[in-house]
């Protein structure tokens, strides 16, 4: 998306040339560089009901319904002067220190004013608190601390700071905190991270101006600021550069500024910083003087340099980008609204009795089984296309896999264990009469029920969590998987005889590394296990061992195959 200034430039030419002949223009443009006069668009009156429109809309806090707004978006790395610019614009003083004083996004909202006295107040938290200029920066810190905490933390809660003072161009404007990448103390160690996310919400929307404020002391290349914005906007249509501290840096500030190495397409504005106890008049001399007669920064043309043109452009670029946006602003919120509208029709109207209360309540019941039944059940979920937390099928699906893999998890880790050794203690105490090739039952109940009882705990709370949902349907369920247990023996199970057959393969190796006294085994399936010691039992022990502990891994695969 671009803004043109040609645009913005050839509307304001046209109007001035409507109002003033040639001569006059000429000595309305001195007036403004010499005579410093208030920084005042020649069109604000056109402005300002637009800029109301916008600024009730972000009051309204229509963005959140996924109408963005044109903004100006004020960025830089901290220390770049961004404070300073800010404060020419607006005639006022903002806080000031070591580290980031912006810790949240601060709207700007300047308002031309024909009364002598300034009107300032603060809007957060749903309340509005009046001001002066003597006590504003004070008061923003206040409000900081009610929004963000005492600390140095960042909030991404704005704050609004409107001023109505005489001079001041008709603009609104988002102040963001300043780019910092070492966390001082106090503050977050992600501070960075943090920062971060905040600007790209606020510069990612096509319908955002990026200001970007850069240091005249610093390689415009190496800005975090540019990096950032260079994401969003690549070619810089959108982007526009403040370079403050000319005055400290006049050396090649003309070459920078004219091969634009980082695109920035709406161009560059060179200012000079207030200083000190200068007065905003005072300043504006200076700098008006210092690009007038300094032997480097004289060179670069006047349409690039100064507070006021900055502000001159910021109006042009602003009534350019909202009557572009605002037709798109219009139809979606109408769109919006003839939803609601929709939405509203469809609840019931005023119940006058008990009868239409109870037709009306089950109505709303039946609505409500439907859509259960729809994304529960069939697992449709058209009704809840952008809200993934609805689409139960695979959310439960997900849930299901992340069980299995934890049960699989929890078995892997229990095998490198004491590989046998509890088996064989197990075995010992259930010596007895026997048939031959046939394991004790009492031996495989007791080594099962101890893997059961350490997965009891989840298993136990995710079965009274379902069974409270679906208390009926459990029933039948467990009821018809015991029916099909008794009916099937689990050693006639073609993928357990499978599993069992590869495994007792291998048990003849077992048994000769056990009568050459070798310290582990490799077990397909198991890995390398232990087997030192063993020797020191009989061979039908180990060897049973051996058949237990596959046995046992080959019922948990397949459990695990049908939980999968």
């Amino acid at each position: 998306m671009s803004v043109p200034l040609e645009q913005c430039d050839s509307v304001s030419s046209s109007e001035n040339q409507a109002e003033s002949p040639p001569q006059i223009i000429e000595e309305k443009h001195q007036e403004v560089v010499v005579s410093h006069v208030p920084i005042v668009s020649s069109f604000n009156d056109r402005i300002r009901p637009l800029l109301d429109a916008v600024d009730k809309l972000r009051h309204l806090q229509v963005m959140k319904e996924g109408i963005q707004l044109p903004t100006i978006v004020v960025v830089g790395d901290q220390s770049s002067g961004k404070s300073s610019v800010l404060e020419s614009l607006a005639g006022i003083s903002l806080p000031r220190g070591q580290g980031i004083c912006t810790r949240v996004p601060l709207i700007m909202r300047l308002q031309h004013h024909t009364a002598p006295e300034p009107e300032l107040s603060l809007e957060f938290s749903g309340k509005t608190v009046p001001t002066s200029e003597a006590e504003i920066a004070d008061a923003i810190t206040l409000a900081t601390d009610e929004i963000a905490g005492s600390g140095k933390g960042i909030s991404n809660t704005p704050l609004t700071l409107v001023v109505k003072k005489k001079g001041v161009p008709d603009l609104t404007m988002v102040d963001l905190p300043g780019i910092t990448r070492v966390p001082v103390h106090g503050q977050p160690e992600n501070i960075y991270e943090q920062i971060a996310d905040i600007i790209m919400e606020y510069i990612r929307p096509e319908e955002s101006i990026i200001l970007n404020v850069l240091s005249a002391t610093v390689d415009f290349t190496t800005c975090e600021s540019i990096r950032m914005s260079q994401k969003v906007d690549k070619n810089g249509e959108r982007t526009l550069a403040v370079v403050t501290k000319a005055d400290r840096a006049p050396e090649g500030l003309l070459e920078k500024v004219t091969a634009d190495d980082v695109n920035i397409g709406l161009g560059y504005v060179c200012v000079r910083n207030r200083i000190g106890d200068e007065s905003y008049k005072e300043a504006r001399k200076v700098e008006a003087d210092l690009f007038e007669t300094h032997s480097l920064l004289s060179k670069i043309d006047k349409s690039m340099v100064g507070i006021p043109v900055l502000a001159q452009k910021l109006v042009h670029i602003q009534a350019t980008i909202i009557a572009r946006c605002l037709p798109e602003i219009v139809r979606k919120i109408n769109e919006k609204l003839n939803a609601s509208i929709k939405d509203l029709k469809r609840m019931p109207k005023t119940l006058s009795t008990v009868g239409e209360a109870l037709a009306t309540f089950m109505g709303i019941v039946g609505s409500a089984k439907e859509s259960l039944n729809k994304i529960i059940v069939r697992g449709e979920y058209d009704e809840y296309l952008d809200d993934q937390n609805m689409h139960c099928a695979a959310r439960l699906v997900e849930m299901l896999n992340q069980y299995s893999g934890e049960l699989r998890r929890f078995s892997a880790d229990d095998l490198t264990g004491n590989f046998m050794m509890r088996e064989i203690q197990v075995l010992e105490e259930a010596k007895g009469i026997e048939l031959p090739n046939f394991l004790p039952r009492s031996a495989f109940l007791a080594i099962l029920q101890k893997k059961v009882e350490e997965l009891q705990l989840c298993t136990r709370r995710a079965g009274y969590n379902l069974m409270e949902k679906m208390k009926e349907r459990s029933r039948n369920w467990v009821t018809e998987i015991v029916q099909m247990e008794k009916l099937t023996d689990y050693t006639s199970d073609p993928a357990y005889l499978n599993d069992w057959n590869k495994l007792m393969a291998q048990q003849q190796e077992f048994m000769d590394a056990l009568e050459n006294e070798d310290a582990e085994f490799q077990i397909e399936g198991l890995g390398e296990v232990a087997i030192a010691g063993l020797m020191a039992y009989e061979k039908p022990v180990s060897a049973s061992s051996f058949r237990l502990e596959n046995e046992d891994d080959c019922l948990l695969e397949n459990c695990f195959e049908e939980v999968g």
